[in-house]
């Protein structure tokens, strides 16, 4: 944990899991640069939504730039912290004629602010890598130490990313550690992500697409008990090492839909479709590192999770409809 208020620079603050570790650092009395391109890949005004408290807040600016081609190293100014989430997110978009935004946002992108911060006596790089890069794993809960396999071009950039922060943390000292984020949900989630588009399909009456059978399985972590583990992972013991953030229990898609109906009181229309390709069968996380390098243990439990994030979108749609 960061014990003395610090000057921290986070990369993708106006996302979703950037914006609420920003409000968690400011909480804790920090001052916060948040670092954000607003690319196109969900429109602007979601990701403006998700800053609406941060602007609030004197302690917090906004950059808005890309990695890629800004110079970065006024906004890296006496930074001691660097959570670097900004990326290009989406296992599926990641295929074709997509592939090499995927390479700028998360290979490219990650290099010049590595580069940059051979310049600035940075304490802590927190890299926000992602469970993408296990693949299909052959053994459950997967540890860090299990091969990475990733099975969608998303999962390599992120592998190759990771890499990167470990070469140049043995050349040049940069002081970082990995965390693979195994599916985060709750507030402000992507619109692109499974549980948004389930409670959209649920409220509109439309057929839910479910690729596969429902019966894969994944592990899904609270967006709280993820910045809790992203913020301890600044100051503990884990310069130069990967660590899993995993929600603690891996159920079905099948599963997770009958929660959501039983939440929503409203009947699911399901609509299987082939399995997608880059989508791994099942994914579960060891947390044992985390649980001891860090002093962390996931605490929302699924229902009680799907529940904050069923009553988010709720009040998210009736004040968009309040607005028209």
């Amino acid at each position: 944990m960061l014990k003395d208020p610090t000057h921290v620079v986070v990369t993708g603050a106006a996302g979703f899991i950037g914006s609420h570790l920003c409000e968690r650092l400011l909480a804790d009395g920090h001052e916060v640069i948040g670092i954000d391109s607003f690319s196109d890949y969900y429109e602007r005004g979601r990701k403006e939504q998700n800053l609406e408290t941060l602007r609030r807040d004197g302690r917090f600016t906004l950059e808005e730039l890309d990695l890629v081609a800004a110079d970065l190293s006024k906004p890296l100014r006496g930074a001691k912290v660097v959570f670097h989430l900004a990326g290009q997110p989406g296992v599926r978009p990641s295929w074709g004629g997509h592939f090499d935004r995927y390479v700028q946002d998360n290979i490219v992108a990650t290099q010049r602010l590595l580069e940059a911060l051979r310049e600035v006596a940075v304490e802590r790089l927190v890299f926000a890598s992602s469970s993408s890069v296990y693949g299909d794993a052959e053994m459950f809960p997967t540890k860090e130490t299990a091969l990475p396999r990733p099975v969608s071009p998303y999962g390599m950039t992120k592998l190759a990313a990771e890499h990167l922060t470990f070469v140049y943390l043995r050349n040049f000292g940069i002081p970082a550690t990995s965390l693979r984020y195994f599916t985060v949900y709750g507030p402000r989630q992507r619109p692109d992500m499974a549980f948004v588009r389930f409670m959209d399909a649920l409220v509109e009456g439309h057929e839910i697409e479910i690729y596969g059978d429902g019966e894969q399985t994944r592990e899904f972590t609270f967006v709280s008990d993820a910045v809790d583990g992203t913020v301890k992972a600044a100051s503990a013991d884990v310069v130069g090492q990967i660590v899993n953030l995993g929600g603690g229990s891996r159920v079905t898609i099948n599963r997770v839909l009958a929660t959501l109906e039983d939440i929503s009181r409203l009947e699911a229309r399901r609509k299987f479709l082939p399995a997608a390709p880059g989508d791994p069968r099942h994914t579960g996380a060891s947390i044992n590192v985390a649980r001891e390098r860090l002093g962390w243990e996931p605490r929302v439990a699924l229902r009680e999770g799907l529940a904050k994030q069923w009553q988010w979108f709720q009040e998210t749609r009736a004040g968009a409809r309040s607005m028209c």
